[in-house]
């Protein structure tokens, strides 16, 4: 397939997803829908409120409360290099971790989808989180080992006790369980992650005022984060494989077209802050995908959600006929800010309830493709 076949498929399902999308969070805003993960408020707010037993903090990461606490902590000891970017912490761009989790959790992804226990169900444990879930797999990769990068590198201050992760009953071997037994099975996850955390705590010297954390950029704070993201998600990806048999095609297939969009959409530096995480998140599926779902005619679907995963799904199929040439000239799109500035504007548009100009964005898009083609042509002369 010739390359710019890729490209122009790319700028048609961009277009496609900017017209599908535009109404999503004015109908969430109608709704009253709580923005918050569920049971925010009953998540632990301080690492000692975990059990503490001997001599260790014991988190078990396979209950939804207590994995959603590992975030709350996260926000809480991040906040302070935040307050220039909004009140009551809504800049820090940690949010976009909880509030995937509380999709998935309300959604039902975190429940054991064999059917083989009642892990994750109303008439049964609601709170669990099924170690057979690819979701809760995959997610356990971008909540517990950027908690332990965050440990490491020191972000919550010496602390009195080790942390202890407890594993599941099935599966140990797919998971590492503190900052010792991570560092030696994902030392590169847990560099990456580190190493988004030791920036921001670099900032704290940089400081003017120790009430001020605002040193820091916020685009190179974004590549970092973004830079783990991407880096979790892509570990996680083939060793939970086969967990993806427990699922129906159309959700097997909605969960690799949405890391697939991962890939497009870090390559934006895309802010992960509270509100613009919201925006995001409100054409995603309320419910899981189920054997009979066909796109773009699921019935219970408004028409944008079953245009949005048509539109991820061809983006996935295009990415794969290009062999990953696709997402390579995308990233190679938005090496610089200001194709990022477009990229990103892109994104903000999808979720926007304004009005906006798709051949204004497919005219801007194409522009930074072609530049990012002149830039590969002059590299390869050379």
């Amino acid at each position: 397939m010739q390359p710019y076949f890729g490209i122009h498929a790319l700028l048609i399902v961009a277009v496609t997803l900017s017209q599908a999308t535009a109404t999503a969070w004015s109908e969430k805003d109608a709704t009253g829908e709580d923005v918050y993960p569920p049971l925010w408020n009953l998540a632990p707010e301080n690492l000692l409120d975990f059990v503490v037993k001997d001599n260790k903090i014991v988190i078990n990461a396979w209950n939804y409360q207590e994995r959603l606490g590992v975030y709350k902590n996260l926000l809480n000891s991040s906040a302070k290099y935040f307050t220039a970017f909004g009140s009551q912490n809504f800049g820090n761009i940690l949010w976009g971790l909880p509030l995937q989790h509380g999709w998935q959790f309300r959604t039902g992804r975190l429940a054991d989808p064999s059917s083989a226990s009642s892990c994750g169900y109303k008439d049964g444990d609601l709170l669990c989180i099924s170690v057979r879930s690819w979701w809760s797999c995959m997610n356990y990769y971008l909540a517990v080992i950027p908690f332990l990068g965050a440990v490491e590198a020191g972000l919550f201050g010496q602390l009195p006790y080790e942390i202890e992760i407890l594993p599941p009953e099935e599966q140990r071997a797919d998971f590492c369980y503190s900052v010792a037994d991570c560092r030696s099975h994902v030392p590169k996850l847990m560099d990456e992650w580190k190493a988004y955390f030791e920036y921001l705590l670099s900032s704290e010297h940089k400081a003017v005022t120790p009430a001020t954390f605002s040193s820091f950029k916020l685009d190179d704070a974004l590549r970092l984060m973004w830079r783990a993201h991407v880096a979790s998600i892509a570990y996680a990806l083939p060793k939970f494989q086969d967990s993806l048999k427990y699922l129906s095609d159309p959700e097997a297939n909605f969960g690799e077209d949405w890391a697939n969009a991962v890939d497009f959409i870090a390559a934006t530096h895309f802010s992960t802050d509270f509100q613009t995480t919201n925006n995001f998140q409100a054409f995603l599926p309320q419910r899981m995908l189920v054997e009979g779902d066909v796109l773009p005619s699921i019935s219970d679907f408004s028409p944008q959600q079953n245009r949005v995963l048509l539109s991820l799904r061809a983006l996935h199929k295009a990415n794969q006929l290009t062999g990953g040439l696709l997402l390579k000239l995308w990233q190679k799109a938005m090496s610089t800010e200001a194709g990022r500035k477009i990229g990103r504007k892109l994104i903000e548009d999808l979720v926007s309830s304004q009005k906006f100009d798709p051949v204004g964005i497919y005219n801007d898009l194409k522009g930074v493709f072609d530049r990012a083609q002149f830039l590969e042509k002059k590299q390869f002369q050379h």
